[in-house]
């Protein structure tokens, strides 16, 4: 499904949130950023302890990144009233703004607003990248489909007492393991970098191998180098490229300039550390001719390149809040049973960001994983057993209660 974020199918789903929460008997409030909050009553005053996730997808993403977290929040305060449970607190359910980062190119930048991590006019200003030449921002879009509200995005002027979010893994960890909830206790490091090659564009009939500075050819054994350094480094550590640009683009003519994508990640920001200190060098060996683990050997030499780096993006490693985190693990230990739970849990930490890496930076915070099909999310393929999907939303509530008794015992 395509559900991009402050798009007319997304201003649907808010609008059936909006509609849900109400007849829940919720107090909603939209802030500035779009996010919405659904809040549940309980006997004491004070800030409420939330469900949260997002609604919006991938231009071609599945029907559970995201939507699971809040539908199962939602079908917990469904829980909460059909059962005529009254909580200590509040407790409440969140739809975070642009989580994705698909159409407005940061992701999880609506919570990183309310963190405080994000300044507000620059989530505003941030212009749409899908479709192609859409002229609209942030604050545009949001006045466009009725919600720029206007309570500040702010944990100051909105606090939450602890943030639980519900999520498909997105990865292959429990469907191998046979185990059905990730017990999240942190979020691993990644950062994002442009980086542009650049040479020189020359004849590709008339030039041969030691009088051409070949951007692509460079960027090529970069992006193999980087592959060859995570492994080595190994702790975890990650490395991709999703987007590549060659220029000028003409089949007869060698790439004077290549920029691409690298995606960097690690458990720990020291592995991240060492694994950016090692590309750096490297990259540099090879954009001037060097070998570097005999990504050169049976070419020709040529000229050399020049490589720069740019900064998108860095997100530290992140450690839940142990309270959180055993509230999920005793929760789920209440639904399998204390012999069982061992075989059926697992202790995990994130390999994607989430909207919990900024709620964490403000509030005591943990995630529930459950299995998605062979692992694959971001795809249309993407699915959750209805059983699986069920345990999520039963750890989530139990998870939530546990919380607030514990609140209430403090």
């Amino acid at each position: 499904m395509s559900r991009l974020a402050l798009s007319p199918s997304d201003k649907q789903a808010r609008d059936w949130f909006a509609t849900k929460a109400t007849h829940l008997g919720c107090t909603l409030t939209t802030d500035t950023m779009g996010n919405q909050f659904a809040i549940r009553p309980g006997r004491r005053s004070g800030s409420p302890t939330c469900a949260g996730s997002h609604l919006d997808t991938q231009p071609s993403g599945g029907r559970y990144d995201g939507i699971l977290g809040v539908t199962a929040g939602l079908e917990l305060l469904e829980v909460l009233n059909e059962c005529w449970i009254d909580t200590e607190y509040p407790v409440g359910v969140i739809n975070w703004t642009n989580e994705e980062g698909a159409r407005f190119p940061v992701s999880m930048v609506s919570s990183g607003v309310w963190s405080g991590a994000i300044p507000l006019e620059r989530a505003h200003n941030l212009q749409s990248v899908i479709p192609m030449g859409d002229s609209a921002t942030m604050e545009s879009a949001l006045r466009g489909i009725g919600y720029l509200g206007e309570v500040p995005a702010s944990w100051e002027a909105n606090p939450i007492a602890a943030h639980f979010e519900l999520h498909i893994e997105q990865g292959p960890h429990l469907v191998r393991s046979g185990r059905k909830v990730g017990v999240v206790e942190g979020v691993q490091a990644y950062r994002w970098f442009s980086v542009t090659v650049t040479g020189r564009d020359t004849h590709t009939g008339t030039t041969d191998f030691p009088s051409r500075a070949d951007a692509l050819l460079a960027a090529s054994r970069m992006i193999l180098a980087s592959h060859n350094a995570a492994t080595r480094v190994g702790r975890g550590a990650l490395a991709s490229t999703g987007i590549l640009e060659a220029k000028p683009g003409s089949t007869n003519t060698v790439p004077g300039r290549v920029k691409f994508s690298l995606d960097i990640r690690a458990p720990e920001d020291e592995v991240l550390d060492q694994l950016e200190a090692v590309l750096r060098e490297e990259f540099e060996r090879l954009a001037s001719g060097e070998d570097v683990g005999g990504l050169t050997v049976g070419g020709t030499p040529g000229l050399p390149c020049k490589v720069e780096w740019g900064t998108d993006s860095v997100s530290e490693a992140v450690k839940f809040h142990p309270d959180c985190i055993n509230c999920v693990a005793e929760s789920s230990k209440a639904l399998f049973g204390e012999q069982k739970a061992e075989g059926m849990t697992m202790e995990m930490t994130s390999g994607a960001g989430h909207d919990s890496v900024y709620t964490s930076k403000r509030c005591p915070t943990s995630m529930i994983f459950v299995p998605c099909r062979d692992g694959i999310s971001h795809n249309p393929a993407e699915y959750c057993e209805p059983e699986d999907c069920a345990i999520g939303a039963q750890v989530l509530l139990g998870s939530v209660l546990r919380y607030d008794n514990l609140r209430a015992t403090k």
